[in-house]
């Protein structure tokens, strides 16, 4: 039998290794500013990463603490006025005077 080959089709060039630096594309990526910059977008995202973490942190204390002692405020707060509403309308309706000052004096 005869040994077989490649059948058909166009052959591609013959890649360089990994190990192999070849072409402009290359040098620069090697470049000692390349790798800085690398370093230094490195250090920015962990700084980023930080300050989101710890910004996530202070919101979520001051969103707790909203809900645990101004949220129940601002309804004590509604209530009264409800109350106080309602107070005006039955004295409006009964006919007594509806001023919230003290007492005429005498």
């Amino acid at each position: 039998m005869a040994s077989q080959g490649r059948r058909g089709g166009a052959s591609l060039p013959d890649r360089p290794s990994k190990n192999q630096a070849s072409g402009i594309v290359a040098k620069l990526s090697q470049s000692p500013i390349v790798s800085k910059g690398k370093e230094v977008a490195g250090d920015a995202a962990l700084v980023t990463k930080k300050l989101l973490k710890s910004t996530g942190k202070a919101a979520w204390i001051a969103g707790t603490t909203f809900l645990i002692l101004v949220v129940p405020l601002i309804i004590e707060m509604d209530r009264e006025q409800q109350l106080n509403e309602l107070e005006l309308q039955q004295a409006s309706l009964l006919g007594t005077p509806t001023t919230m000052g003290p007492p005429p004096p005498k």
